[in-house]
């Protein structure tokens, strides 16, 4: 019942999450946007201390359920794991904890972490890779799908389905996601929970809190025949049988409940074992390392809470006559971030790149950066749409707090970006043609057309107190295949 129970839980985060990544609608994270919001990293990176604190209780209560219900690349590497075994007899073994692998991992995380290292922690979140992954690989596939639905009822008159365009975001994006896909399949499909116990950071945290969990498996002695069932069937190579061993590793543990349900003998059971001495009881190096590892742990979180308070474009047809260049995105002074991110050094310091952003923007704006310093974190660019002042979804899904909730009104007067006009290419400027396409389409009326008095041609002028950079101008600029007017970010916004 208890494995039962699990699983049901698992699928419905699981489910819940990646129909969150994949949604092109606009409707679903209103419903599970709060799945997103209980990931450990962004929970820490949030400053969230409700579901910081829920967690750790959660895992000294029943163990590392996190790993295994609420975790999407755990539940993932448990789908994995199962084909793996499908009709296969290659039992699991007990592997001794790899130690040094573990806590190097999670030194080096740590240590990116506060220095701002952000495509190393990025790369190793979990939840981070399995949005990753998401929004590259399936994401594509799930909206050609929708895209079919829309011609089908386009050709019925219905309106149920509107069609999205798919395009590549992000080269180097799309090639870590394929590498993280392959690296993890790999592993789970023949030493299961090998990346959990061994490789990812976040496990590693709440092993020092499952060592002391109040409910936990527990092996009766004098029950047990060493038929080593249960440690043939835990993916998480933490229970050692032997002729005078009977030991798991609470720490690598993730309460997946595989052991219970192949005991014959009914030697194991789920129960409270807090204080007790049983089978494998955390060692008072293990005391030590608890201390150790949530010293670290809440010292990185309020490190991190206190410093943050403190192209590819589609060819185009003009009117079905001539093609036109794509547009190419221009180089920046300073990055775009959107708006209800406090400023670039914040947004890129909490930002764990998880991808749900630029998965859910309706306007193709957000895409992940190829810049090396910001390597798969988001930024706005405008080759294929604007950042329209009524839509705040981002600001909405965001479960690390880099981007903040703000109001439709507050977002008209959040000021992320300027507009630069280069006149030595502006059409209208040049006197080659008269347009004005920038001055008609800025919804904050940032832009004027004024008489150029070298030429006595009228020219686009910025007030950059009333631009918000939403991008409406580049983004309408006819000139190809870099617009006259471009946007640069804010370091600070405003």
């Amino acid at each position: 019942m208890l494995k039962k129970v699990r699983v049901a839980l698992a699928w419905v985060f699981w489910i819940g999450i990646t129909l969150l990544l994949l949604d092109v609608s606009g409707v679903l994270h209103t419903y599970l946007g709060w799945m997103a919001k209980l990931q450990f990293l962004p929970a820490v990176l949030a400053v969230n201390v409700a579901v910081i604190v829920a967690l750790v209780l959660l895992t000294l209560l029943f163990g590392r359920v996190y790993c295994s219900v609420i975790c999407p690349l755990g539940v993932f590497q448990d789908g994995i794991s199962w084909l793996g075994r499908r009709g296969s007899k290659r039992p699991y073994q007990y592997r001794k904890e790899l130690k040094w692998l573990r806590y190097g991992v999670l030194a080096l995380f740590v240590i990116a972490l506060l220095a701002g290292i952000q495509a190393f922690v990025a790369f190793l979140a979990p939840y981070s890779a399995y949005g990753r992954m998401v929004q590259n690989l399936l994401q594509p596939v799930y909206i050609w799908g929708n895209n079919l639905f829309a011609a089908w009822a386009e050709k019925a008159g219905s309106y149920a389905f509107y069609s999205r365009e798919v395009w590549l975001r992000s080269v180097p994006t799309l090639v870590v996601a394929v590498v993280t896909l392959v690296a993890i399949v790999a592993l789970a499909f023949k030493g299961g929970r090998t990346y959990c116990n061994s490789i990812c950071p976040v496990g590693t945290v709440l092993s020092f809190f499952s060592r002391f969990a109040m409910f936990r498996p527990v092996i009766d002695r004098s029950k047990c025949v060493h038929c080593k069932a249960c440690e043939h069937h835990c993916k998480a190579h933490c229970i050692a049988i032997g002729k005078d061993t009977e030991k798991i590793d609470y720490s690598r543990c993730v309460d997946c409940f595989n052991c219970i349900g192949h005991c014959k003998t009914g030697a194991l059971q789920y129960r409270f074992a807090w204080g007790k001495e049983t089978a494998g009881q955390a060692s008072q190096e293990s005391r030590r390392a608890f201390m150790a590892g949530t010293a670290v742990a809440l010292g990185a979180a309020a490190f991190k809470g206190i410093e943050a308070r403190a192209q590819e474009g589609a060819k185009k047809l003009d009117g079905g006559l001539a093609d036109l260049l794509p547009k190419q995105a221009p180089q920046r002074e300073t990055p775009l971030t959107p708006p209800g991110s406090k400023s670039v050094k914040d947004f890129y310091r909490r930002c764990t790149g998880c991808q749900l952003c630029v998965a859910q923007c309706p306007n193709n704006v957000l895409r992940p950066s190829s810049d090396l310093e910001h390597l798969m974190q988001p930024q706005m660019s405008f080759e294929r749409g604007w950042c329209r002042p009524e839509c705040v979804r981002c600001a909405e899904l965001c479960p690390a707090g880099a981007i903040g909730k703000i109001t439709r009104e507050e977002k008209t007067q959040y000021r992320v970006g300027v507009s630069q006009v280069n006149l030595a290419i502006c059409v209208s400027a040049c006197g080659k043609a008269s347009c004005g396409k920038c001055a008609q389409a800025c919804p904050s009326g940032a832009i004027q057309m004024v008489e150029n008095k070298g030429n006595g041609q009228l020219m686009p002028v910025v007030a950059e107190e009333l631009c918000t950079g939403c991008g409406a101008c580049e983004y309408l600029c006819p000139v190809r295949p870099v617009s006259a007017i471009t946007v640069n970010g804010r370091t600070q916004h405003i």
